[in-house]
């Protein structure tokens, strides 16, 4: 007799539980965003925003984390603001995903390890600020993000403000292009570059409604082919940062990396916590509107995939 491999313990929130036993539009959260990209309180308002948002747009928030070993898909206000408040959460991706469910620890989920908690749920649309990719230099360091390795083989369409803008994103979109992902940006021939509307580099597609975005996922499917889909989003003009000033910024937040010895998964949070010092806050209010922008792009794709 075959065996059979049981379903992975998920728990669900009890509006997320609701709306995907009824078939409704659900839009993935990650949490790496609340524990490690924003200071508290400022983490829980745009959590509680951004949920709002979705639910304003017609679909149902699923903020992913694991907690004390158990994966989550949705969290009640209470797991939430206690989420937002801890100080040792692990930055959880592919990689040790399974680590802490083991161990029991509580971590908060990169792209790719939502990635993976929406896939196992059941949600195909997922709304963060930036993606992780090709680190600038990592012709020598190798450092090169989970995320575009999940993107190529998750079957989730991902919602983001293009790739965070510290990174190498020529490199990072051949790399995308390596691996068959699809690059999409929504209403804009320019891709962009997370607080700026234009990384100076062209989109790979571009497409104008959440309808042609869904279309073009359910074609995907019916032909089998695989992996996830990438919407950048460009964040609205009013709020962003032009290029040329962020590359300014980013070049210092980057000699303060070196000149400290950062590496590895401490690389990302350092720049972000430099590059907010540097610019003196004005790079988060950009972060926390871009994400506002993505959830509303999301929200909308996802109720037109149930339509349809």
């Amino acid at each position: 007799m075959p065996s059979v491999t049981p379903a992975p313990d998920i728990a669900y929130s009890t509006d997320v539980r609701a709306a995907l036993d009824a078939g409704q539009p659900v839009v993935a959260l990650e949490s790496t965003i609340i524990t490690h990209g924003m200071p508290w309180p400022r983490n829980l308002e745009m959590a509680k925003g951004v949920e709002a948002i979705i639910r304003d747009g017609g679909a149902t928030p699923a903020t992913i984390a694991v907690i004390e070993g158990r994966l989550h898909v949705g969290l009640e206000d209470a797991q939430l603001e206690k989420l937002a408040q801890t100080k040792d959460a692990l930055k959880v991706s592919r990689a040790d995903l399974a680590f802490a469910i083991a161990t029991g620890r509580t971590g908060a989920t990169t792209v790719a390890a939502t990635m993976i908690g929406a896939h196992l749920a059941g949600i195909g649309v997922f709304a963060t600020g930036g993606i992780g990719g090709v680190h600038r230099g990592a012709e020598t360091s190798f450092d090169i993000s989970a995320d575009l390795e999940e993107l190529a083989r998750t079957p989730v369409t991902v919602v983001c403000a293009g790739a965070k803008a510290i990174l190498d994103i020529p490199k990072t979109l051949e790399v995308l292009e390596t691996k068959g992902v699809p690059v999409v940006t929504f209403g804009s021939d320019a891709f962009p570059a997370f607080w700026s509307r234009d990384s100076g580099l062209a989109s790979p597609l571009r497409l104008d409604t959440a309808g042609e975005i869904a279309a073009f996922q359910r074609a995907r499917t019916d032909y089998g082919v695989t992996g996830g889909m990438l919407v950048a989003n460009p964040v609205p003009e009013a709020d962003e940062i032009p290029r040329e000033e962020m590359e300014e910024h980013i070049a210092a937040a980057l000699r303060m990396a070196d000149e400290r010895g950062v590496s590895g998964k401490d690389v990302t949070p350092f720049l972000l916590a430099a590059i907010f010092d540097i610019t003196e806050g004005r790079s988060l209010q950009t972060n926390i509107a871009l994400v506002a922008s993505n959830a509303r792009l999301a929200a909308e794709i996802a109720v037109v995939s149930v339509e349809g």
